[in-house]
Order: structure tokens, then sequence, then C-alpha cells
């Protein structure tokens, strides 16, 4: 009877944000033109690129392609951030507040001080409340997503 030796497979930190990151921006991204095309928010969803590309052309459907890769572009680099500082939180809660911290960045610090975005007073109330949940959902998703992977796994290196 042979015995086989279970090892423990570990995950890559940084090929693993790549991969969350890429398919946070593809599927939230993707949530964001919807919401733009079905008119939830008034906020051009290439509004990240604003600063490198003129507004009518993220507005059209190439820019709005555009923006769409920018966003995942983003969410890989957002990604990689929260991999390196929170991996080890637990909980639903770091990703939310995370989704949050971005949403304020872009919407209140950064965004109107580009001309990316209209300041959050001048937002109608269906695009901020839109532009809210995605970021918090898109937080959710990257935090949730790491946070499970390192915990699970720290877990079951500590039994094994």
């Amino acid at each position: 009877m042979e015995v086989f030796e279970q090892t423990a497979k570990r995950t890559n930190l940084w090929l693993f944000a790549l991969q969350l990151g890429f398919f946070a921006g593809l599927i939230w991204g993707g949530l964001q033109l919807t919401a733009y095309f079905f008119r939830f928010t008034a906020v051009v969803p290439g509004f990240m690129a604003e600063p490198f590309f003129y507004h009518a052309y993220l507005k059209s459907v190439p820019g709005l392609f555009v923006g769409w890769a920018v966003f995942a572009l983003f969410s890989v680099l957002a990604s990689f951030l929260y991999a390196a500082l929170f991996r080890k939180a637990k909980g639903p809660w770091p990703g939310i507040a995370y989704g949050i911290a971005w949403w304020a960045i872009w919407f209140v610090l950064i965004g109107p001080a580009i001309d990316a975005v209209k300041p959050i007073t001048a937002l109608d109330r269906n695009s901020f409340f839109t532009e809210l949940c995605l970021f918090l959902l898109w937080g959710l998703f990257i935090g949730y997503t790491i946070n499970f992977e390192f915990t699970e796994e720290r877990e079951g290196e500590a039994a094994a």
C-alpha cells in the first residue's frame, strides 16, 4: 500500500490578483456600460480616461470600449493594492469599505479636480447611487475574493 503525500498548493498572490482584477474590470466595467446604456447613470464609463481622451470620444462606441479597458486596467491595479495591503482581512466589510473608498477618491477627490466627473453635489440622484453601488459591489468582489482565497489557504495550512 502506497502512502500519498498531500502537498499544500500555494496560490501565487500576484497572479491571482492579476486575474481577479482583470475579471473584476470585465464584469463590473460591463455592468457600468450597461447602466450607462440604460441611462441609470450619466457618468461616462470611460471617465477614468478623461485626461487622455476627449469627452466626446469617450461617449462614442469605440470610446466606451476604451473606457471599459481603462476600468479593467484600474481594477488590476486596485486588486494588486488590495492584495498587498488587506489580504489577511476577514469577511466582506473590508472589501465594501475598499469600494466605497475608491468611489470617494474618484467622485470626491480626483474626478472633479480633473473634470472627469461632476462634483457629487451636481450629480443627479440616479448617477450618484448607481456609481456608488457599482463601486461598492466592485470592491466587495475584489476584497472578498482575495480574503476568501488567502484566509482559507492559511486555515488549510494550519491544519496540515
